[in-house]
């Protein structure tokens, strides 16, 4: 991370979980198989192990910015999930809990927030408290595209209500937010508090976690586009939803890899012909294959580090039996999983 560093002094932390509040932790394996529309349904174990003591990471949702399955899509591979509904994914978005102070960030806020703050409330609940407070002590934003920011609105008055929830994004999202309705109304009526921090800044989000964006390739429609990387006391973690092609970026991948412990990397389509009649050009994204290719040069060490994530409804990554998945893990890579805790070491404990 770079010399720069802003200290940020968050909302207040979580106040210590009581013996109940950990056997929620028993949900982690339940959590895995959480999908859009069953969250409630899902049931914890009867043996809880006890939280960690470290930081970790979760998915709260590892589809695409359509989700899984997508709108009007009648084709195989949403026709599957509808007939499976344990199958269906919601859209990409990362959790980052410190269990030592009881604190919680959200990394991109998609159409799907409502179920995946379900979701993060069953993990990392926050205390009880009268009003609107904010639900995270920050929200991280990758870019101002729809699967990334949509999920603020419902911090407004339509919704939650939110009373001052902070905003970590680049100067060009804050524009975004701040110029453009509905978003502008949340900033207006003290919804959000957006902060700002300038790409391969530095951020201390308390004494033990410190986060890093890092500016990326990709559709500047209406902002720039970053990498967040996570450093804690035990490891790093490299959340890259989107970019256009690895062949773009100024830095090297391989060497971004070698700096974290994780890695979450935009997996969007696996190949060139997933959108019959569609000029895959018009939606840049690093194929799987030509990540698997970029990087198979690496020790299995390096590419264990990888899980894929921000795939789209059409890539057959998302299907369990599908060769694709086959050939990912025989090259040494992995998908990321909804539901699944990762230590900032690239430890699971589910």
């Amino acid at each position: 991370m770079s010399d720069t560093e802003a200290n940020w002094s968050g909302p207040s932390p979580m106040k210590k979980r009581t013996r109940p509040e950990r056997k929620i932790f028993g949900a982690w394996r339940v959590a895995s198989w959480m999908a859009l529309g069953l969250l409630s349904q899902a049931c914890l174990l009867n043996s809880a192990p006890a939280p960690p003591s470290h930081p970790y990471v979760l998915a709260l949702g590892t589809a695409q910015d359509g989700g899984l399955p997508q709108i009007a899509c009648h084709r195989p591979c949403c026709e599957r999930v509808r007939k499976d509904p344990t199958q269906a994914r919601m859209v990409t978005s990362l959790l980052l809990v410190d269990p030592h102070s009881n604190q919680r960030w959200l990394m991109d806020a998609g159409p799907d927030l409502p179920n995946q703050v379900q979701l993060a409330d069953q993990i990392a609940p926050r205390p009880s408290s009268l009003g609107r407070p904010p639900l995270f002590d920050g929200i991280l934003l990758t870019h101002a595209h729809m699967g990334h920011i949509l999920g603020l609105l419902h911090l407004g008055r339509e919704s939650y209500g939110a009373e001052s929830q902070r905003v970590i994004c680049t100067p060009s999202v804050a524009s975004f937010l701040r110029d453009e309705a509905p978003w502008s109304l949340l900033v207006t009526a003290g919804h959000i508090e957006i902060q700002e921090l300038r790409p391969n800044t530095t951020l201390k989000l308390n004494d033990r976690l410190r986060v890093e964006l890092i500016e990326v390739p990709h559709r500047g429609e209406f902002s720039d586009t970053v990498a967040i990387r996570v450093e804690g006391p035990r490891g790093a973690v490299l959340y890259l939803p989107d970019i256009d092609k690895w062949t773009r970026w100024d830095r090297d991948l391989a060497a971004e890899l070698s700096r974290v412990k994780l890695a979450f990397l935009d997996a969007t389509f696996f190949g060139p012909d997933e959108l019959p009649g569609r000029s895959m050009s018009e939606v840049p994204h690093p194929f799987v294959v030509e990540t698997m290719q970029q990087l198979e040069h690496l020790s299995a060490q390096e590419k264990s580090k990888v899980r894929l994530i921000h795939l789209n409804h059409t890539n057959p990554l998302h299907d369990p039996d599908s060769g694709a998945r086959a050939e990912v893990h025989r090259a040494g890579f992995g998908l990321a999983i909804q539901g699944q805790p990762l230590g900032l070491d690239g430890t699971s404990w589910d």
